[in-house]
């Protein structure tokens, strides 16, 4: 994992905590110590793992400007990654790089990396130069070399992030785990969750989940976003230690409380089905819209759906359109099969069968069941599309091996009459009996109708 591409949830806030230790900080930074003011910046900026302090890019960029016009290298780096992230202002890879440089001139290795970065991926404009980008990783390399060996942390992290991805180096996960655990024996809380990684993938160690949320434990209990946030997975999914829905809501909190778009959308969707917590619709609600807001996908179709229920909202189906189509533009395929179903029925948008076949096709081609026993629908009567009884049979089917029960029941209809597919009575026995052993009465039904004949 780069350390430039730790996930960063977008979110705006003023809250911080008053601790001593932030207070001695803050006091620093307004009194114009440079290196005070890059780690302020960077914990504003939750460049730095803490949950003492919330997000607030306004203040990271202000603090993180002050260092780096002093000239503070540290400072100059982490503004050069505001800008090539675009957090809080608009992205801009030519003032990125010209505040890394200023840095690199300093010989700070985190700025030659992200230098390196810039050009192996020829973002933003960026000419892609791969020999360019080698020549700033092997500058890196060799002040990191020097640094890690006098047990510098944090460069013995980037030392371990550079062989996990092959920059500058050939890809050796042992090596990788060996300057991670450095790091991670000193307390650096990303070093714990990337050897954590390792662990949970088998990349280097042998594989044991116990392991991996021992590190991940440790990282989260230094407020690392990351971190909180897989040890709530691995606590409602009870892999690498004893299954606790309460746990798991716990550390979701922790991280939602920091912003974490994911999180907050767990943590709405704990306390909507009363898991590790009390059941409370409103609160739920509330989480998921800060979720929503942020941009999370799954959050966006969760709020939709509520929309579209009537669940502690007014029943508004436009406003569940405008949800699901946010969620079903990332590709979030629930949302996808939900917006193709309101172009059906035109709810909340105006009937339109073109558009619910789009929407219903992404659905299916990535899988969803509901999608494809709709899809198959609109090819079966024509709707939307050209009528279709061998597309019709097709995407049944695939609903059907799901074990969707409508769809066993087109199938069965398919199979009886001959229609895209050979006739064949067994066949559609077979289907019609799926289908009514789950329950669906239409399909019984008809097996009694048949009986009778």
């Amino acid at each position: 994992m780069k350390y430039l591409l730790l996930l960063f949830f977008a979110i705006s806030v003023t809250a911080m905590a008053q601790t001593p230790a932030l207070d001695d900080l803050r006091a620093k930074a307004e009194q114009g110590d440079a290196d005070a003011q890059a780690k302020l910046g960077r914990l504003y900026a939750k460049l730095d793992a803490s949950s003492d302090i919330n997000r607030d890019y306004a203040q990271a960029l202000a603090f993180l400007r002050k260092s780096a016009e002093q000239g503070n290298a540290a400072g100059q780096n982490s503004l050069g990654a505001m800008y090539a992230r675009g957090l809080g202002v608009d992205k801009n890879m030519a003032v990125a790089l010209m505040w890394n440089k200023s840095a690199a001139i300093q010989n700070y290795a985190k700025a030659m990396l992200d230098i390196g970065y810039m050009y192996e991926s020829g973002e933003g404009g960026l000419k892609q130069d791969a020999s360019e980008a080698n020549k700033w990783f092997q500058m890196a390399l060799s002040v990191l070399f020097t640094k890690a060996s006098q047990g510098d942390a944090e460069s013995q992290f980037l030392l371990g992030d550079l062989y996990e991805n092959g920059n500058g180096v050939a890809k050796n996960y042992s090596e990788a785990v060996e300057w991670y655990r450095k790091a991670a024996d000193q307390g650096y809380a990303y070093a714990q969750v990337n050897l954590a990684g390792l662990y949970y993938n088998g990349n280097g160690v042998n594989q044991n989940y116990a392991e991996a949320v021992k590190w991940y434990r440790k990282a989260a209990d230094q407020g690392d976003l990351a971190a909180q946030a897989r040890l709530g997975a691995f606590y409602y999914i009870g892999q690498g230690l004893t299954k606790d829905y309460v746990e798991a809501a716990k550390w979701f909190r922790k991280a939602a409380d920091q912003g974490d778009a994911s999180c907050q959308s767990y943590l709405g969707a704990c306390y909507y089905r009363g898991t590790g917590v009390a059941k409370d619709y409103a609160e739920g609600e509330k989480w998921i819209r800060k979720a929503a807001n942020q941009g999370e996908a799954k959050a966006q179709f969760m709020l939709g759906s509520l929309y579209e229920s009537g669940i502690e909202v007014i029943k508004d189906c436009a406003e569940a359109a405008k949800w699901y189509r946010k969620a079903a533009d990332q590709g979030q395929v629930d949302a996808q099969a939900a917006l193709g179903i309101l172009y059906f029925n035109g709810s909340g948008v105006t009937q339109d069968y073109v558009e619910a076949a789009k929407w219903l096709r992404k659905a299916a081609d990535q899988g969803n069941a509901d999608a494809q026993v709709n899809l198959g629908g609109l090819y079966y009567k024509g709707q939307g599309v050209n009528q279709d009884y061998v597309e019709a049979a097709k995407w049944s089917r695939k609903a059907a091996d799901q074990g969707q029960a409508d769809a066993q029941l087109r199938l069965g209809f398919l199979y009886y009459n001959g229609q895209g597919v050979d006739q064949d009575y067994a066949e559609a026995i077979k289907w019609l009996k799926k289908s009514a052993a789950q329950g669906n009465m239409t399909a019984n039904q008809v097996l009694q109708s048949i009986n009778n004949q």
